[in-house]
């Protein structure tokens, strides 16, 4: 009963064994990081990324071209998430820059930079979504579609930023690379939607476990070369609780943005709640794919502790808004009757 009641409670506040798995993943990494530094074809490193690549190849396989031709619809609404996602994001952090970023603290804020250029991200934001009563289908279209929006929009944001910070950066090389990874296999598994997709909606909840066990896989070997070379050294506990208030502040910022832009744009409440969820939420999925091709190994690890951070932050407050947004809803439907 105990034990039923902990899992509930943490259930609610938004946190499950993904989150303390990821966890796991860098105290693991600290005290043993020799196996995530290994290289060679059935490296660590080398099988995260197939399972990379199985992870996009699966999530085609549940799309299909009527659920993306009935989402063209609503364009108002992709505007506002996307736009948010990919220019709002990335101008907030680029404007606070200038104030808050010192030469002890580039790469973490790098990191930052990281996660507000990041897409959305796919289930989190449809649960949420679900869970408060908002429009499904266009936060599936959306959420999607921003996650291959992100295969070149995200390296464009970076290079700005990389190539005055490591004096280079192929640009080309890099879209070449996550278009392998990331666009082909979400294509291929497009076109195998009508023969195979029954298989990847029946095993669904297999695949997000497999999912989630590839992105432990890919933190586990980021933050080994991290460790091993010593760069978390010069961060104290302050240091983490100070990024946590900053990502923290970042997320209220772009959801009191999406609110307050809803308003003239007369938004539905089931689309509100769409903007709000979709436009705020950031890809750890992707965020865990690009470090390992954006970043040098040395600094991976480095640059994903913010997306690890926020993808926390984003599962606890918007699971405690999306429930209150549900109650609200419920409460009002009670009082009409």
């Amino acid at each position: 009963m105990a034990k039923t009641s902990l899992s509930t409670l943490l259930a609610r506040v938004g946190l499950d064994w993904f989150i303390l798995a990821l966890l796991a993943m860098i105290g693991l990494a600290k005290i043993w990081p020799e196996p995530g530094i290994q290289e060679g074809p059935l490296s660590l490193s080398s099988i995260a990324t197939y399972g990379v690549s199985l992870i996009f190849f699966f999530y085609g396989l549940r799309l299909n071209f009527d659920q993306l031709r009935v989402g063209l619809r609503n364009y108002k609404l992709h505007l506002v998430i996307h736009l948010t996602t990919f220019i709002v994001f990335p101008a907030i952090v680029l404007a606070a820059r200038y104030w808050l970023m010192t030469p002890d603290t580039e790469l973490v804020w790098l990191g930052i930079f990281y996660v507000a250029a990041l897409p959305s991200t796919v289930s989190s934001s449809v649960v949420m979504v679900s869970i408060a009563g908002g429009n499904i289908p266009a936060a599936i279209f959306n959420a999607s579609i921003s996650s291959l929006i992100g295969v070149f929009i995200t390296p464009l944001w970076m290079s700005y930023l990389l190539s005055s910070t490591t004096g280079q950066y192929d640009l080309a090389g890099v879209i070449g690379k996550l278009t392998l990874q990331v666009i082909v296999p979400v294509i291929l598994g497009l076109l195998l939607n009508r023969r195979l997709g029954w298989f990847a909606e029946r095993h669904k909840s297999l695949l997000r476990y497999f999912d989630q066990v590839t992105i432990l896989l890919i933190v586990y070997t980021a933050f080994c070369e991290s460790f091993k070379l010593n760069l978390f050294a010069a961060y104290s506990p302050s240091d983490l609780l100070w990024l946590a208030a900053l990502l923290l502040g970042l997320f209220f910022l772009v959801f009191g943005f999406i609110t307050l832009l809803s308003k003239p744009l007369h938004f539905s409440r089931e689309d509100r709640i769409t903007a709000l969820f979709c436009g705020s939420k950031k890809s750890l999925v992707q965020g865990s794919v690009m470090a390992n091709v954006l970043f040098p190994g040395t600094m991976a690890g480095v640059a994903l502790l913010p997306i690890m951070i926020y993808h926390a932050l984003q599962l606890i407050v918007a699971s405690i808004i999306a429930q209150a947004m549900a109650q609200r809803q419920a409460t009002s439907a009670v009082t009409r009757k």
